[in-house]
């Protein structure tokens, strides 16, 4: 039987298929960032000349829809427990995010790459979220169209969430004062008064914490605007 999981052994050692050059790429992704990725990089990193690599996926673009597709592999789909449909988004959340802090130089492509692809042009494994999600709120009674409302609020929360919490850098770890440690004391006082009074808030962030937060909010919201035909 062929060996799918590419971990742990040289793909130079053996014959290409999709999957290992999605692999690589992903592995070049993460080490380099995105602007590293290119068909002559991936093409050394394999061992290969360049133009083999296009058997295998005919673009840069299509190779980064690859990269999502493997990523998004990696978020676990928790089954049907019996817990509330609140209780299984913040679940959600808190996986995806799982995954994107393992890959945050996919990060950008995750949340902004379908906008250049209409969606059922996308690769399946990109919109197996999308379904599950739908299927969760529909079978907890929420009519088609408010499934959806409900999805992208929430996607569009957590996506942002991600991005926000991978922009949280330290700019002098070796500071004591939070005021240095972020950078701020560059920030005029006059302009930026709140920025600079807030930095003890701003360098306590805690992401797990700060998305949990988040949720509580988004899914009170949500339950008031959005009832379940289960629970009128």
């Amino acid at each position: 039987m062929e060996r799918t999981d590419t971990a742990g052994y040289d793909p130079r050692a053996r014959r290409l298929n999709r999957r290992i050059v999605v692999r690589a790429a992903l592995d070049l992704v993460d080490a380099d960032g995105l602007e590293a990725l290119s068909m002559r990089r991936l093409g050394q990193a394999l061992g290969r000349d360049p133009m083999a690599l296009y058997r295998h996926a005919a673009s840069r673009k299509e190779l980064l829809a690859g990269v999502v597709e493997l990523v998004l592999e990696e978020v676990e789909v928790f089954p049907d427990d019996g817990t509330s449909w609140e209780e299984q988004l913040r679940r959600m959340a808190h996986e995806l995010r799982r995954v994107c802090l393992l890959h945050p130089n996919v990060v950008p492509v995750i949340v902004t790459g379908p906008l250049s692809t209409p969606l059922g042009l996308r690769p399946a494994g990109t919109l197996k979220p999308l379904e599950q999600v739908l299927g969760l709120l529909i079978d907890a009674g929420f009519t088609p169209a408010d499934a959806l409302h409900v999805y992208r609020a929430f996607y569009g929360f957590l996506y942002g969430h991600i991005l926000n919490e991978l922009q949280e850098l330290i700019a002098d770890p070796e500071e004591n004062e939070a005021l240095l440690r972020l950078g701020l004391q560059r920030l005029p006082l006059r302009d930026f008064p709140h920025l600079r009074r807030m930095a003890p808030e701003l360098l306590e962030y805690n992401g797990e914490q700060e998305l949990d937060q988040g949720m509580s909010i988004l899914l009170s919201g949500l339950s008031q605007q959005f009832a379940p035909a289960a629970a009128i």
